[in-house]
Order: C-alpha cells, then sequence, then structure tokens
C-alpha cells in the first residue's frame, strides 16, 4: 500500500486510552484506490528493560495481574514479565529508570538501549523502547511493588537466568518484551 490518505478519524472511546476508527484511502501495488477502515488503540509508547547480574548469572523480573490475559485464558490473569511502563512525556531512559526504581526497587543509572519494536501492529499504535541494564544488590534501595497510588501490587522475582528461559519453554513466561529480552540476553551471552 502507499499514497495513504485519511479521509476521517472518528473517537470510539477516550476512557482509558483512545481508540480511534480511522478511514482512508490507499493505493494498492495496482494502481487502485481502496477506500479502508481500521481501528487503532493509542495508550502511548512505552520502555521496558532486562535487570541482568553477570556474577549471579540471574535477572530481575516482576510478576503482577494482567487483566486481557485473565479475560484470554490465563486463569491466574498473573504474568511475569520484565519492568516497563508508559513514557508519560518523558524520554524513554527517564521513564525507564522511574519504572524500574517503582517497580523493582532497583535505582540504576547506567542503561543502554538495545533496540525498540511495535508490540501489536495490528491494532495498537505503541513504539516500545528495549533497555538492558547491569545489576548489583547494592542499587536495591527499597522493595519496589510499584507507585503508590497506583495499585499495581507487583511482586519482584530474582530468577537464574537458565530458570528464566526454561519458564519460556514451560509456558510461566508467555510475555512478549520479556521473552525477547532473555532471548537478547542469552544471544548475547549478558550472564554466565
Amino acid at each position: 500500500m502507499k499514497n495513504i490518505n485519511i479521509l476521517k478519524t472518528e473517537i470510539l472511546s477516550n476512557n482509558w486510552y483512545t481508540l480511534k476508527k480511522v478511514t482512508f484511502d490507499a493505493t494498492d501495488n495496482t494502481g487502485a484506490v481502496i477506500t479502508q477502515e481500521r481501528e487503532a488503540y493509542d495508550r502511548g509508547n512505552g520502555s521496558t528493560i532486562l535487570l541482568y547480574n553477570k556474577k549471579q548469572s540471574s535477572v530481575i523480573l516482576t510478576k503482577q495481574f494482567r487483566l486481557p490475559t485473565y479475560i484470554n485464558g490465563n486463569e491466574t490473569g498473573m504474568l511475569i514479565e520484565c519492568c516497563a511502563g508508559l513514557l508519560d512525556n518523558d524520554n524513554p531512559e527517564e521513564c525507564i529508570k522511574r519504572e524500574t526504581e517503582e517497580e523493582t526497587g532497583y535505582q540504576i543509572t547506567d542503561v543502554k538501549k538495545v533496540f525498540e519494536a511495535y508490540m501489536s501492529p495490528g491494532s495498537v499504535t505503541e513504539i516500545l523502547h528495549f533497555f538492558i541494564a547491569e545489576y548489583t544488590n547494592d542499587m536495591k534501595v527499597n522493595e519496589g511493588g510499584g507507585a503508590a497510588g497506583e495499585n499495581e501490587n507487583i511482586e519482584v522475582l530474582e530468577v537464574p537466568l537458565a530458570d528464566a528461559l526454561n519458564k519460556i519453554k514451560t509456558g510461566e513466561i508467555k510475555d512478549a518484551k520479556t521473552i525477547m529480552l532473555l532471548q537478547y540476553a542469552q544471544l548475547n551471552s549478558l550472564v554466565a
């Protein structure tokens, strides 16, 4: 498709984030102009991070309730995942530093961006910025668990990387961003 021309945008919901219905013309490979309608959910962009410890061969993950997974067959709704958050007008690096301390209790200063990706491009506008950072036990400044007032109830998990990778195989880890970062850690030998 090329020569995209947006004809109309309707707001279907603006309750939590914004759900839009977009009507547009696009030229296909034959040169024909086709009018289409699509819905797009705009929740903003985000950042995610994998904290790793080379000496301990471990990673920090979180566990929390995720309603959409519960609705779609996750019996408890609990999901093991990497720390993440919406940018909320911050740049991606500042966002992930803030979210790391809120969710995990670790205060990190040196982060490395490794890539960015659209996570569900058929329906969600979000670009996710992926980071890694090495952690040590002395970086723990609080218990984590999420920001006060956000009712996140986040459990912080310190897991050997080998166990985390095995949890992908067993289906205990099904979160795409987490799978991507754990595989990045394995491919790049971040821990022994």
